[in-house]
């Protein structure tokens, strides 16, 4: 591995400028000696190649330039420190080198690492040090290689720290997400088993108490109010399966929402409403499902001003790519064209155009006919 991590590089907590500073200052204060055309060249070389330190955390650039840079910067100052005397370019080596170690990976470390070797080697060679004094070279080389390896290993220890953190986070937010999904779903079944059970069961007998007086001849206003709790009961069970769905987190699939409005009809009329369901249902859009449950809604209002107590068939087709929407309420005869399309369809028709599907409505030969295709 080449490269570490921009985070790698942040946790080192040195500027960049300060890093580039002991790079090029002590090439500066090297200038004096220069008496040849390859120390300019070797100096040039060498401060080209330190000019990605001064954003080494940037992440706008190639990952490669930074690592690719740092053997160029060892290489040229090692050369210029070993051939030129009296120079300050050690100090540019020895602390791109031990940048280098500490935020690099092993491949690179070591390449970086046997280059400041072989100059130590060439300078001990050349100026024909005592063995102290090349030792005390050495000494410093083995310095740098520990403090760079106990810098690593400070940051891969913030790191395991960081991520051990992280992970007992997110395993406490799951845990307490799983304890709510579970009493979420605790309360779902609760109100589905005795709320929506009861109301269920209230209607029907609502509707039984509503063809009794209408057997018995009791007057209107009984039978007005019987229908009102009748209509309060009906809606109160479409609101708790509502409500069942969301604490569950779950959309409702189209045909349970078709046939919740198909029973509120027949509760509300006494009328047959039927719904067929071909094809095997699957999972919609949100847009898809609520333009097939609002069309059905508003052809049931149609229904309920038009033809009033009119039976009403429902067909909805799940069929490749496509879902189809039928809607007859059987009047016993054919219906008058309308003058007109009102809002409704109006409406209807610009949800169908939205989801580029197509609405067709009109008299049929017993009712009135609404069918749509929609994408699925």
């Amino acid at each position: 591995m080449a490269t570490t991590t921009t985070g790698n590089r942040g946790r080192l907590g040195t500027p960049d400028w300060v890093r580039w500073g002991f790079v090029v200052f002590p090439m500066l204060l090297s200038i004096p000696y220069f008496a040849h055309w390859w120390s300019w060249t070797l100096f040039g070389i060498t401060l080209v190649a330190s000019a990605p330190l001064l954003r080494a955390t940037a992440e706008s650039k190639p990952r490669w330039v930074l690592p690719a840079a740092m053997p160029v910067v060892v290489a040229a100052s090692a050369a210029l420190w070993v051939l030129q005397p009296n120079s300050w370019v050690s100090v540019a080596m020895f602390s791109t080198a031990f940048y280098t170690m500490r935020a690099f990976g092993k491949l690179l470390s070591a390449v970086v690492l046997a280059t400041t070797a072989a100059a130590i080697v060439a300078w001990v060679v050349l100026r024909e040090l005592e063995w102290l004094n090349a030792l005390a070279l050495f000494a410093i080389l083995a310095v740098m290689i520990l403090l760079a390896a106990s810098r690593r290993d400070r940051a891969a220890r913030l790191e395991q720290t960081e991520l051990a953190l992280a992970r007992a986070q997110t395993a406490a937010e799951e845990h307490a997400r799983a304890a709510a999904l579970a009493e979420r779903a605790r309360i779902a079944r609760e109100v589905h088993d005795v709320l929506a059970h009861s109301l269920a069961g209230l209607a029907l007998n609502l509707q039984g108490a509503r063809l009794m007086l209408v057997r018995d001849g009791a007057s209107s206003e009984a039978l007005a109010q019987i229908e009102r709790a009748q209509k309060l009961a009906s809606d109160g069970l479409s609101e708790a399966r509502k409500a069942v769905a969301a604490l569950r987190e779950d959309a409702v699939p189209v045909e349970r929402a078709v046939a919740d409005l198909l029973a509120a009809y027949r509760l509300d009329t006494g009328a047959r409403a039927d719904l067929v369901v071909a094809g095997d249902p699957r999972e919609l859009d949100a847009a898809v499902n609520t333009t097939l449950v609002r069309a059905v809604q508003e052809a049931l209002a149609n229904t309920r001003k038009h033809a009033p107590g009119a039976a009403v068939d429902v067909m909805l087709a799940f069929a490749g790519q496509q879902v189809e929407l039928t809607v007859l309420d059987r009047q016993g005869r054919r219906p008058p064209d309308a003058p007109a399309p009102g809002y409704g369809l109006r409406g209807m028709g610009e949800r169908v155009a939205l989801l580029e599907g197509k609405l067709e409505s009109g008299p049929g030969e017993d009712g009135w006919r609404i069918h749509l295709t929609v994408p699925a």
